[in-house]
C-alpha cells in the first residue's frame, strides 16, 4: 500500500511535530498583545475604576472632616449621611465598568480572529481547535486576573489610605480580604463570559450588547422578592454574587446569598463560560 505524505514532508523527509500546549500559549500571548486596543481598553478601564473609587473616598473624607469641624446645628454628624469606609473601594458603578471592559476584551480575543480571517490560518496550522481555545482561555484569564489584582489592590489601598482618619480599614479586618479577592476575580470571570459570548455571536456589536445584557441587565431584571424563583435567578448572577462577597448588596432581603453560594456562582459561571467557548469554537465551522 502506498502512503501519500504532505508536500512539505515529501520534499524534506521530515514529519513536523504537533504543536505543544506551550507553543499555543506563546502564540496566543503574541496575538493578544498585537492589538493596540488591548493596551488602551485595559489601561483606561483600570484607571477609571481606581479613579472613581479614589474620588469617592476623597469626597467622603472631605465631608466627614467638615462635619467634625462644624457639626450641623451643634447636633453632631448628619445622621442621613450613611458611610462605610471599606465599601468606598467597591462602588457598583466602578466595578460594573470593569466587568464590561474585561468582558469586551475577552470577546475581542475570540471574535477578532473571525472578523479578520486569521482564524482560518490558525486552524490550518493547528487543527486542534480545543487546544487553541484553551490556550486563549489561559492567556486571557491570566492577563485579566493580573489586571483585577492590580485594580482591586489599588482601589482598596488608596481609598483606605485617604480615609485613615475616618474609619479606614486594613486588609486584615473582617471581610476585607474576601472583598478584594472577589473584586480581583471579577475581571477574569467577566473576560471568560465575554469569550463565550464572542465564540457564539462572532460579531463585535452583538458581543458587546450580549455582554451588557448578561452582566448588567439580567441582574436588574431578576430583582425583587415577590417570587422566590425570580430572586434565586438574580442571586445566581455574577454581579449579585460579587455584591454578596463584598458586602455591598442593597440588603439581605428574604432570599440572601451566602458567601459559599456566591463563590459557587463565581466558579460555575467561569467553568460554564470556558466550556461554552471551547465547544462553540470546536463544533461550528469557521
Amino acid at each position: 500500500m502506498t502512503t501519500t505524505l504532505p508536500a512539505a514532508t515529501a520534499r524534506t523527509g521530515v514529519v513536523a511535530a504537533p504543536a505543544r500546549f506551550r507553543h499555543l500559549l506563546a502564540a496566543e500571548w503574541i496575538k493578544f498583545w498585537s492589538l493596540r486596543s488591548t493596551y488602551w481598553v485595559l489601561g483606561v478601564g483600570a484607571l477609571t475604576v481606581v479613579g472613581i473609587n479614589a474620588n469617592s473616598a476623597r469626597s467622603n473624607a472631605d465631608r466627614l472632616s467638615e462635619q467634625a469641624a462644624q457639626p450641623p446645628d451643634g447636633l453632631g454628624p448628619d445622621p442621613a449621611f450613611a458611610f462605610d469606609a471599606m465599601h468606598t473601594a467597591f462602588l457598583d458603578p466602578a466595578w460594573q465598568i470593569l466587568m464590561i471592559v474585561a468582558c469586551s476584551v475577552g470577546a475581542i480575543a475570540v471574535f477578532g480572529e473571525y472578523t479578520s480571517g486569521l482564524v482560518r490560518t490558525t486552524f490550518t496550522a493547528v487543527p486542534d481547535r480545543r487546544g487553541v481555545i484553551l490556550a486563549k482561555v489561559a492567556v486571557v484569564g491570566a492577563v485579566t486576573t493580573a489586571v483585577g489584582v492590580v485594580v482591586a489592590g489599588a482601589s482598596f489601598g488608596l481609598t483606605q489610605a485617604w480615609l485613615r482618619d475616618h474609619g479606614g480599614v486594613s486588609i486584615a479586618d473582617s471581610g476585607a480580604l474576601r472583598a478584594v479577592a472577589a473584586s480581583a476575580l471579577l475581571a477574569p470571570l467577566s473576560a471568560l463570559i465575554g469569550m463565550a459570548i464572542g465564540a457564539v455571536v462572532r460579531h463585535a456589536a452583538g458581543s458587546i450588547v450580549g455582554a451588557i445584557v448578561t452582566l448588567l441587565l439580567l441582574p436588574a431584571l431578576f430583582q425583587g422578592e415577590t417570587y422566590r424563583w425570580v430572586a434565586e435567578i438574580g442571586n445566581a448572577m455574577p454581579l449579585s454574587a460579587w455584591e454578596a462577597l463584598t458586602g455591598t448588596h442593597w440588603g439581605p432581603g428574604k432570599y440572601p446569598v451566602s458567601v459559599t453560594e456566591a463563590w459557587v456562582v463565581f466558579g460555575a459561571w467561569a467553568l460554564g463560560a470556558a466550556l461554552t467557548a471551547v465547544e462553540a469554537v470546536r463544533r461550528r465551522d469557521v
